[in-house]
């Protein structure tokens, strides 16, 4: 079931290239710029709970800035030789505002 809701406002979106951390509903995300192309994960790296939105992209993976394990922004799955897989939820503008939707999401609440 659907349940979109205001993750932050699109002049706030971080930069191509670039992630950042945000939160909705009491959901920890990370917002991923990824040469324009906007993907929200579930924040916590599964390895230890590093916060992704605090690491970095690499071609389309964050990479976690605790033990660099990297995430598939579009599959959330980590890249081998780790096994593991982090949430991604649907996004989607309107008016000024970026819309996650948080309806099919497994991703815990803080």
């Amino acid at each position: 079931m659907s349940h979109w809701v205001r993750l932050c406002g699109v002049k706030e979106i971080p930069e191509p290239g670039s992630v950042m951390e945000a939160e909705a509903e009491g959901v920890a995300i990370c917002l991923a710029n990824v040469d324009g192309r906007l993907a929200a994960l579930d924040n916590w790296c599964p390895h230890r709970r590093g916060p992704l939105g605090a690491g970095w992209i690499e071609g389309e993976a964050v990479v976690c800035p605790w033990h660099s394990w990297a995430f598939n922004t579009v599959t959330g799955i980590a890249e081998p030789p780790e096994r593991a897989r982090v949430d991604v939820m649907p996004v989607k503008i309107e008016n000024d505002d970026l819309l996650v939707n948080l309806g099919d999401s497994d991703v815990p609440r803080l």
